[in-house]
């Protein structure tokens, strides 16, 4: 990311302007001026717009990667800019369901357009009650079932690496890769 000289990028506050009167009619001064305003107009510019600098609907894409660095979020540039805005807008979220279905889901919806189920709980089981029995052995694994969305092919690579990071540390999974939605097989 570099934030550089625009050509023809005006000053706001031109520095000639600001230089006492008996410098407004000397030449060098004035070119002098001339030349630091180029270099602090960019400097400016990203000033006054910094608010639009940390928004992720609207930052230029160069600062995107860097605010995505910052919330936790995953960034893939080959992913759509607007698949990677939303991810950095909804990352806090997302965290905040991590190791649950919803936010595997959500998680690999945003990172790879993709549609998916999930079945199995991964062994989690809680009691208000002290000294309840011990629950049933929990299924042996998670399966997660993935079809395409907005992209015609899903990489099962891709979607394993998602789904370890997203899944709790304790839990196996299994994923599978269907052509479509479950129970469109005879369409």
């Amino acid at each position: 990311m570099s934030r550089a000289a625009v050509p023809g990028l005006p000053s706001r506050f031109p520095i000639g302007e600001q230089l006492p009167a008996l410098y407004a009619d000397d030449d060098f001064a004035q070119r002098f001026t001339a030349g630091l305003d180029t270099v602090l107009a960019p400097v400016f510019a990203t000033l006054d717009n910094l608010t639009a600098y940390l928004d992720p609907r609207v930052t230029p894409i160069d600062f995107l990667a860097w605010l995505a660095s910052w919330v936790g979020a995953a960034d893939d540039p080959q992913c759509p800019v607007e698949l990677r805005r939303e991810a950095v807008v909804r990352a806090v979220e997302l965290h905040r369901w991590r190791g649950t279905r919803r936010g595997l889901a959500e998680a690999l919806r945003l990172a790879l357009g993709v549609h998916c189920d999930v079945t199995g709980d991964g062994g989690s089981w809680w009691s208000n009650t002290a000294g309840t029995e011990l629950p049933p052995q929990p299924a042996a694994e998670i399966l997660v079932r993935v079809w395409p969305g907005r992209e015609t092919r899903v990489d099962p690579a891709r979607v394993r690496e998602i789904v370890r990071a997203m899944c709790p540390v304790h839990a196996a999974f299994r994923v599978e890769v269907l052509p479509g939605p479950p129970g469109d097989e005879g369409r």
